[in-house]
């Protein structure tokens, strides 16, 4: 072997990547200690770019095509160097390759929960996770924050590097959104794009990434937080709220030994009412406005108790016993002692014995 040959091995003529898998992000070229000839072949291929370090610090930056390295074309390098002369011998530097192509399909998901700020529910923390696709668009940036001086830095390396990241950005971007739950919950693709104008200019300016698309598969919160929601959509099915009631009412009368306290609070209300329409029709009341009518309602049906006292104009109590109010509504007197227990009807206990205001009773029933 000649000593021109030996020269020969010991330099780089052609420098090119043939990337035959799916997953590289960036690859360092294998110069084995070789120096790079003046007027070396850069061969860069399609979604691929390539950029020269010297010495830990960039220098020039290909995108794709055949070049020919020489002082005209690399003056970074040229700079960096101090060629005064221009390149005329063999000089070492470290050549990076990065696919520039779309990745899709990245998996991203909360390891711990997000606290937003809500305005229905106050502070919230919510789970979420999906997909989202990126490129490269900023190599010297991508080299320095993510890949570093790796030889050959895969996807999944970067999903281990960036999971966190991207995830850190994404809580971010919805806190400043300001966007409720409910709409979190069931709008997962506009909000994706919405976020993105807030993704973008982050992971841009930290990593040279661009988010071509991010997609939010799932959002999940506690379960007192969909119970409340539950809640409101049951809500809002119910539509009329008055009609609902007297379905209720209705509902009652089909079962009148259950319920709870909401079954007593319906059969009194249905007593009430079919008691006064009874009276109403046999005449035992004829007051002429529906205040008064209401009150002569309740009073004439009720027996005088022995210690009740009634006003000398209409003859009807202001008090009225349990039994009193038992009989006017048609209900037992355990079923009034039952509300007046739980505190949501109103009476006075005397000794023993429990009296109640006619205003507190029918304050009760139009509640």
């Amino acid at each position: 072997m000649g000593i021109m040959d030996f020269l020969k091995g010991e330099l780089l003529e052609i420098i090119e990547w043939t990337d035959d898998s799916r997953d590289t992000l960036s690859y360092r070229f294998p110069d084995d200690d070789k120096a790079i000839k003046r007027g070396a072949q850069l061969i860069v291929r399609e979604s691929q770019v390539a950029q020269f370090v010297y010495v830990g610090e960039f220098g020039d930056t290909f995108g794709p095509g055949k070049h020919t390295l020489t002082t005209d074309n690399i003056p970074i390098l040229t700079r960096l160097q101090s060629w005064k002369y221009g390149l005329e011998s063999p000089f070492k530097a470290d050549v990076y390759f990065l696919t520039t192509r779309l990745f899709t399909g990245n998996k991203w998901g909360t390891a711990n929960p997000i606290m937003m700020r809500d305005a229905d529910f106050g502070i919230v923390r919510a789970r979420a996770f999906g997909t989202f696709d990126f490129k490269i668009v900023d190599p010297k940036l991508f080299l320095k924050e993510v890949a570093g001086s790796d030889q050959n830095f895969r996807l999944d390396e970067f999903a281990d590097t960036m999971r966190s990241r991207i995830v850190s950005v994404f809580s971010d971007a919805l806190a400043s959104a300001q966007v409720p739950v409910l709409d979190v919950a069931t709008r997962y693709g506009e909000l994706g794009e919405a976020l993105l104008p807030l993704i973008n200019p982050v992971v841009g300016a930290k990593y040279g990434l661009q988010i071509a698309s991010f997609i939010i598969e799932n959002v999940s919160v506690p379960p007192e937080v969909e119970a409340a929601i539950d809640k409101r959509s049951s809500m809002a099915a119910v539509g009329n709220l008055n009609d609902f009631v007297k379905y209720q009412m209705a509902k009652g009368m089909e079962t009148p030994g259950g319920g709870g306290a909401a079954g007593t609070a319906s059969q009194l209300a249905v007593g009430f009412a079919i008691a006064q329409q009874l009276m109403q029709q046999s005449g035992v009341v004829g007051s002429p406005t529906p205040a008064a009518g209401a009150a002569g309602t309740l009073g004439a049906a009720v027996a005088p108790g022995p210690a009740v006292t009634a006003p000398a104009s209409t003859g009807l109590p202001d008090l009225l016993s349990p039994a009193d109010a038992a009989q006017a509504l048609g209900v037992t007197e355990e079923d009034v002692m039952a509300i007046i227990t739980s505190g949501e009807l109103q009476a006075k206990k005397i000794g023993a014995s429990y009296r109640i205001r006619r205003a507190a009773l029918q304050e009760y029933l139009e509640k």
